[in-house]
Order: C-alpha cells, then sequence, then structure tokens
C-alpha cells in the first residue's frame, strides 16, 4: 500500500492511496454491499457507471451464506461478484453489537446464533481474520468490540482493553495469513479499530496505544449507535489528532451528507453508510437542496428529474412523476432507480469535497452545501 496525501486544508485531508485492486482517491464514500450485493438490484457495472470506487462486504453475513470457504474456491470475492476495484470487508465485529440478544462475549472471541438458523457460529480474532482471507478483501478490520456509545466506564474500559489484546492477535494471524500458499489476496491489508464510547481520555489513551502497532490504516468505530452528532464530532476532534496522520483514517458506519462534510474538516479519509440505499429504497431520494420523499402527492405530477442537472442513470432520463408511479406501484424498477440516484449522489459529493480540497475551498464549499440543505428542497425553483 501507498498511501499519500496530496493537499491539506487545517485537518481535512486530500489523498491518495495505492492498492493490489487499484487506486483509492479520499476522501472516498464505500458503497455497501452487505452480501456482496447493493440492496436495489444495482450490480457492478451499475457501479462503475456512477463511479463507486470501493464496496464493503460483510464478515459475518458472507461467512453465515454463502460461506466463506466457497466464495475463497470461487477465487475470492472479487472474481465471485465480477468487481475489480477495491474491496473493504467488515470484521463481523458489530454484530458483536447488533446482535446482543443472541451472542456471548468471551476473551477467546465472541458466540453467535446464526440469525438465519440459530446454528451456534464461533468468532473471534483468528476466525474473523481467516474468513477476510479466504473473501480475499483487498482491506481487513480488525475483530473488535463495538460497545453502546452510551455505556457506562465500568463497561467500556474493559471492553477496550480486550478489543487491543484482539487487535494483537489479529495483526498476528494476518501476517500467517498472508504468507500461506493458499492465500488469495497476499497484500491484504489490515485496519484497526479505535473504541471507547464518548470518553474522550479513553479514546485518545486507546488510540495513542494502537498508533504504535505499524497497522496499514486506522478506524474510529462505535460512533452512530446513540449518542448526539454534537457528541460524535467532539469525539473525533479529541481522537483523530492522535492517530497516525500518514495512514488513511476511516469512520464507520457514517453517515448523512452533513456527517460526511464534518467528518471531512475532523481529518477522515473513509465512510461507509446503508443510508443512501436503504432510504432509496424507501423513496427518499438526496439532493442538494435536501432531502426528497417520493411517495409525496406534489411529486404526482412532477416533470422535472429527481435533480436538476444530476447525471445519474435515473436523472438522464425518467421524471419524478414516473419514479413515484413505480414506487407507489411496488414496482422493484422504482427502488433500482432511488438507489442508483441516491449512490451516484454520494458519490458525486465526494467527488466534489476532493474537487473543493483540491482548489483549497472546501470550507466555502462546506458551508454553502449545508446552508443549501438546510433551507430544503421547499426552496427549489
Amino acid at each position: 500500500m501507498n498511501y499519500r496525501i496530496l493537499k491539506k486544508e487545517g485537518r481535512a485531508k486530500r489523498a491518495r492511496m495505492e492498492t493490489v485492486h487499484g487506486t483509492i482517491e479520499t476522501p472516498v464514500f464505500m458503497n455497501v454491499g452487505t452480501v456482496a450485493a447493493i440492496k436495489g438490484a444495482v450490480d457492478t457495472r451499475d457501479l462503475e457507471e456512477i463511479g463507486t470506487q470501493v464496496e464493503l462486504c460483510n464478515t459475518y453475513h458472507l461467512h453465515v451464506r454463502p460461506g466463506d470457504e466457497l466464495v475463497h474456491d470461487m477465487g475470492g470475492l472479487h472474481r465471485f461478484m465480477s468487481w475489480d476495484r477495491p474491496i473493504l470487508t467488515d470484521s463481523g465485529g458489530f454484530q458483536v453489537f447488533s446482535l446482543a440478544g443472541i451472542r456471548k462475549i468471551k476473551e477467546e472471541g465472541v458466540l453467535f446464533r446464526s440469525h438465519i438458523d440459530g446454528r451456534p457460529i464461533f468468532m473471534g480474532p483468528e476466525e474473523s481474520m481467516r474468513i477476510q482471507s479466504n473473501l480475499a478483501s483487498t482491506i481487513a478490520m480488525a475483530f473488535d468490540e463495538c460497545p453502546p456509545a452510551l455505556a457506562d466506564r465500568g463497561y467500556i474500559l474493559p471492553s477496550v482493553e480486550r478489543t487491543t489484546r484482539w487487535l494483537e492477535r489479529c495483526k498476528a494471524e494476518m501476517d500467517r495469513l498472508n504468507r500461506e500458499e493458499r492465500t488469495i489476496n497476499k497484500e491484504q491489508l489490515l485496519f484497526g479499530i479505535n473504541q471507547g464510547g464518548i470518553l474522550p481520555d479513553v479514546r485518545t489513551a486507546h488510540a495513542k496505544q494502537i498508533a504504535q502497532m505499524g497497522l496499514d490504516g486506522y478506524a474510529v468505530g462505535g460512533l452512530a449507535v446513540g449518542e448526539t452528532h454534537e457528541q460524535m464530532y467532539h469525539i473525533l476532534e479529541e481522537t483523530v489528532p492522535y492517530l497516525p496522520e500518514d495512514k488513511p483514517t476511516y469512520l464507520m458506519g457514517v453517515g448523512t451528507p452533513e456527517n460526511i462534510l464534518e467528518g471531512v474538516e475532523r481529518g477522515i479519509d473513509f465512510f461507509d453508510c446503508v443510508y443512501p440505499s436503504r432510504n432509496g429504497r424507501h423513496g427518499h431520494v438526496y439532493t442538494h437542496s435536501g432531502k426528497l420523499n417520493l411517495f409525496n402527492q406534489k411529486y404526482e405530477r412532477d416533470g422535472r428529474p429527481i435533480e436538476e442537472g444530476c447525471g445519474c442513470p435515473t436523472c438522464r432520463r425518467y421524471s419524478r412523476a414516473y419514479v413515484r408511479h413505480l414506487l407507489k406501484a411496488k414496482e422493484m424498477l422504482g427502488m433500482r432507480m432511488c438507489v442508483l440516484h441516491n449512490l451516484y449522489f454520494y458519490n458525486r459529493l465526494m467527488e466534489e469535497i476532493r474537487g473543493s480540497l483540491d482548489k483549497g475551498t472546501f470550507r466555502e464549499y462546506k458551508y454553502s452545501v449545508l446552508q443549501k440543505m438546510k433551507e430544503g428542497p421547499d426552496s427549489e425553483s
């Protein structure tokens, strides 16, 4: 991996990251393909057309179905899903949080119950690394515990200490796997994850500790899970300065366009979130004037595209009225059109952010975007 900062504006970074699967221009939004597909009938050709740089896939879900050994035998995720650009796989650590009702945490790892058939699944640092090695992603995430953001200090401290011990085991296992003959991607990268809830002293101490481990990148996890936006931004301000500036930084599971702009200003390179695809499937679409709900009756005879001037496949050909009709008729095509538009919007937003950083005008760009979104879609002419 080669990560190079091209421009800076305050803490905001404009960088270029070279990987075995191609170049990533940052800041970047990763499109979320949980089970090696974007929900909403969007395929890899679509992703190429709308400017997707990185796709994110879910380790736990792919381990459960179809199975990581099967993916390995099919040549890894890139060949399996016919995608030749970078892929990041999460570690399964978030499921430690989201499947709290069907898991048990201990030092060795976590015992799950499959959400599909209830069978027991054990995953620890070594198992997560082996699964991700089988998937052969470009970037693997370390296995961690994502504690509730508002958990008390008595829970957070031992959780973070265990996450650090797990990170050491992940690094050792990744180093071993990358030397194995059967490994598909021997250049697989490992990102560690900073945790600590909304306790600044715990966050900064953990950031200092993992910064010494010589990882390929560093993520801030355990946010957007119950805290306010202001608390999230404060934690980023306190934590990011203690992560290595010469390595990529990743804010996990975030977020809205506003969150992304605030994250970039605080030094974040990578983002991911299910919002654009999930909201699109429910007829909620993003524009530079804010979010529209196409189910609203006022769009019934609206002949304009979702957003004037948008170059996405939907806006180039179809009207709000037609997309609304498809959604009301429960035609899958309507969902697909909205998801394509939203992913294009997010990818284009990141292009605009990178362009403003190149020009040294990011703060002005951020202010103008936030102001227009604040005014809302009703301000449209």
